[in-house]
């Protein structure tokens, strides 16, 4: 951090970035008849900026950005809810991340978000360009499916998944348990919260101690925690772009309660394939709902099955960039 912090650079960018790495860049760039290069995730941009042999080239490739989510309302975000001297670093990587952000879009040709809500927000709050886009994530349902037969469990099962050191992922867990927990077991004694997801943090293992709650760790296979679960719980209070694990527990057909920022950039209504609460009380309803009238669970969960079969495939939302990459190839063979 204290490198980051002397350059003048985002901590993102300097974190991400070796001149080892940079070397290979420029070593494949020089060696190779390059059309397109796409850099996943905005730190990647710096190797681009810093490449001598692709700036000093004759070939001019499409550039391509994606962002994913509008990294620099996430720092945004945390300064927020933090204070000195933590409030003054995601302060400066929020003004650093957001600058950095519009250079990309002044140098890149086409630059892709994960979410109408992400572009909107780019063009409000980062710049008010034209070739930043939507290229929405997928879910491979071979991968994430319904169980072929439900676990009966006598009381709920709550899941919660993610890599478990990530500041959104731990609040999310923490506030739950902090403010949701004790009052759910007391009308559900056996109930259980399992977190499951690689390097839980010390706060995270803390929420141990709590009756029926679970953290796993690593684990192999995610899939078979999404079977048992009876419910998913997305309460988040910081997040941008799509919140994948959402999207894997529409797949099997799980129903999920979320935040509305949880649930942000899907194509989902409240009380037809998903349910919002927001606040803690809420959570709390909704989850007795969920657990009295079984039925209704399993109408919500297979709503948000059909979902992504019908909206979240992966040969339909990367439609845009294979377009986009067919038209450069022809462009350059009829150039040729």
């Amino acid at each position: 951090m204290l490198k980051g912090l002397l350059t003048g650079k985002s901590l993102s960018v300097t974190n991400f970035y070796t001149e080892r790495l940079q070397a290979d860049f420029d070593s494949f760039i020089s060696s190779h008849e390059i059309d397109a290069i796409i850099c996943s995730a905005s730190s990647m941009a710096e190797y681009i900026f810093k490449s001598e042999v692709l700036m000093s080239a004759v070939m001019n490739p499409l550039l391509i950005m994606d962002f994913m989510d509008v990294d620099s309302d996430k720092w945004a975000q945390y300064q927020r809810g933090s204070r000195l001297p933590m409030s003054w670093v995601y302060h400066r990587e929020h003004m650093l991340v957001s600058k950095f952000e519009r250079q990309i879009v002044s140098k890149f040709d086409v630059c892709y978000l994960i979410a109408q809500a992400e572009v909107d927000l780019f063009k409000r709050h980062v710049a008010d360009v034209n070739n930043v886009q939507v290229l929405g994530n997928g879910l491979d349902t071979k991968t994430f499916y319904p169980p072929k037969t439900k676990i009966v469990n006598t009381e709920p099962v709550i899941l919660f998944t993610g890599v478990m050191d990530y500041k959104p992922n731990v609040d999310a867990v923490v506030w739950f348990v902090e403010n949701c927990w004790q009052q759910i077991t007391e009308i559900y004694p056996n109930a259980r919260f399992i977190i499951a997801g690689m390097s839980p943090n010390t706060e995270v293992i803390a929420l141990k101690t709590k009756l029926g709650v679970e953290v796993t760790g690593f684990v192999d296979d995610i899939l078979p925690y999404y079977h048992a679960a009876d419910i998913f719980v997305a309460p988040f209070r910081l997040a941008r772009g799509v919140q994948n694990k959402v999207l894997q527990a529409f797949s099997c057909a799980l129903p999920v309660i979320s935040t509305s920022m949880g649930a942000e950039g899907i194509n989902c209504s409240s009380g037809k394939d998903i349910l919002i609460a927001s606040d803690a009380s809420e959570f709390i309803e909704q989850i007795v709902f969920l657990s009295e009238n079984p039925g209704q669970a399993a109408d919500i969960g297979k709503r948000a099955l059909r979902l992504i079969e019908q909206q979240y495939s992966w040969e339909g939302q990367l439609s845009p960039i294979v377009d986009l990459l067919a038209l450069t190839k022809e462009i350059d063979e009829t150039n040729c």
